[in-house]
């Protein structure tokens, strides 16, 4: 039930509105900017209420602009109905239906790096935003908005936003009030600096800005976000968070890192999870984190000690994460500070803070490219997320992978990616459960023998090595064999294995 902790303007009760009626705000061809980062902060009942009236006859279709990948009951719901024409700038393979529309053409994907939408945005190069759908914990006295576990780009879409829905979910815990530091950049050439200088610093506000006059109707919500917890580590990954620790405490060795290390950064998903995890067994601790997305391992390693400063635009609320939020409130706000997208994913920070970026690709090639976003070259899986910001301007820049996947059926490591998302001078150290490639100060050949030496399977190294053998006689700076540079990728699609005698057996990739 919502109350005066909730709505804290008299005038705002005024406001509430059933999300039928909110939904009908919303109309065929319109921008619709939507709140959360990952399925984490996103409002559901009036999208949910959308996608029944466009089952129940209604003619509607619109954009979905988002900080990333959202839950179901946006992304599905409307999908579903076919209530969608256009998708910016992120979405998961976890989202059946949108990424049928998206592989099939029906739905407009514009895959970005997340850290430009913002600006596009607000320099209006992809039209209007119609309407803002805002999920909050409250909404305060001014009509300025104290949100939950996500923060993507909401304060851009409010700024901007014609009509402005406000989802306020009795669900998300008023301890989150405090936890977010909102601000807005000015346009270029009044822009000036962003004073962040560690991890946790505050530059802005804890409450996007808003105003009660702009609000147009407000839903109550008491739906959970589509969160589950995420598997736990197996073999392949504890041995890849182990090389991992291994390579930081090197570094600190050799004076490269200093003993705290510097901000870290890791990417979403269970082996991202499982490789930040692996920092409980490690000799660090004081460690601070400037990430976009901060999971499940993060509220373990600020518990135990390990970290004690985290900075991203969303924390994954799953089932654990509240459990540990609600028994310690205090502890977790002290050291949370979530923030807009544009301002935790940009590169001038990213690089003068010195951040460890550390993310899984869907494969890498001999040469270090690597290809986060399409299977065999033309499938889209997920976007680029937001690897990008972090890999070009990272400080050491980290992929981690198994050298399998399939059930061993598909290399992760190939000769030539299908689809390159992070180019050879984006790229410095892969590690696999085989090894650690390290591939700084090192050209194409050396490279190439490195990665396929230390991360490359024990099935598929001769295959990579036989490759570059025949390449080599090609000469050039970085030799390719334009016939056979596919010839992994086509075995597996004509025979559902890469496993083959060897590359050159036939000009169909042998049997």
């Amino acid at each position: 039930m919502l109350d005066a902790s909730r709505l804290r303007h008299p005038s705002l009760f005024e406001k509430v509105v059933t999300p039928e009626e909110a939904a009908s705000l919303i109309t065929d061809g319109m921008h619709v900017g939507v709140a959360g980062f990952t399925p984490s902060g996103y409002p559901k009942k009036t999208t949910l209420a959308l996608a029944e009236q466009i089952k129940n006859g209604k003619k509607c279709r619109i954009a979905i602009w988002s900080g990333a990948s959202v839950g179901p009951e946006i992304e599905e719901a409307l999908a579903q109905v076919n209530g969608v024409y256009e998708r910016i700038p992120y979405y998961a393979a976890s989202n059946r239906t949108m990424q049928k529309g998206i592989n099939e053409r029906e739905i407009r994907y514009i895959d970005l790096h997340l850290s430009e939408f913002a600006q596009q945005v607000d320099y209006g190069f992809f039209g209007d935003v119609d309407v803002a759908i805002v999920e909050a914990a409250a909404i305060t006295k001014d009509g300025d908005f104290v949100l939950g576990s996500g923060v993507g780009n909401l304060p851009m879409f409010v700024k901007h936003a014609k009509k402005i829905i406000v989802e306020v979910n009795t669900s998300i815990p008023l301890e989150m009030e405090g936890m977010h530091d909102i601000v807005i950049l000015d346009k270029p050439p009044r822009r000036r600096e962003i004073p962040i200088y560690k991890a946790s610093d505050r530059i802005g506000s804890p409450y996007v800005k808003c105003g009660l006059d702009r609000i147009d109707a407000i839903v109550e919500s008491d739906i959970l976000d589509h969160v589950r917890d995420l598997a736990a580590p197996n073999e392949d990954t504890i041995k890849i968070a182990e090389y991992l620790v291994d390579f930081l405490e090197n570094e600190v060795q050799h004076g490269r890192l200093p003993e705290e290390m510097l901000p870290i950064q890791s990417g979403v998903g269970t082996i991202a999870n499982a490789v930040l995890m692996g920092l409980k067994k490690s000799r660090f601790h004081n460690l601070t984190m400037y990430s976009e997305i901060l999971q499940d391992a993060v509220f373990h390693l600020i518990r135990d000690g390990h970290i004690v400063g985290a900075s991203g635009c969303a924390f994954t609320p799953s089932p654990t994460v509240w459990k540990m939020f609600k028994e310690d409130p205090a502890l977790y706000k002290k050291a949370l500070v979530l923030r807009p997208l544009d301002i935790s994913n940009h590169p001038e920070v990213i690089r003068r803070l010195g951040v460890i970026a550390i993310n899984t690709p869907i494969e890498f090639d001999i040469y270090g490219q690597a290809n986060s976003t399409h299977a065999s070259g033309r499938k889209m899986i997920n976007g680029i997320g937001g690897s990008g910001d972090y890999m070009r301007n990272g400080y050491l820049s980290i992929f981690t992978s198994p050298s399998t996947g399939a059930h061993g059926a598909i290399s992760k490591v190939v000769p030539m990616v299908s689809h390159v998302d992070h180019t050879e001078h984006d790229s410095q150290i892969f590690i696999t459960e085989q090894g650690v490639a390290d591939t700084r100060g090192m050209g194409p050949i050396e490279r190439a023998r490195e990665i396929i030496t230390h991360c490359a399977h024990p099935d598929y190294r001769p295959l990579l090595e036989e490759y570059v053998k025949h390449a080599l006689a090609d000469g050039g700076h970085e030799p390719v064999d334009l016939a056979h540079a596919f010839t992994l990728a086509l075995h597996f699609q004509n025979h559902k294995d890469m496993h083959c005698r060897s590359l050159y057996e036939d000009d169909k990739g042998g049997n």
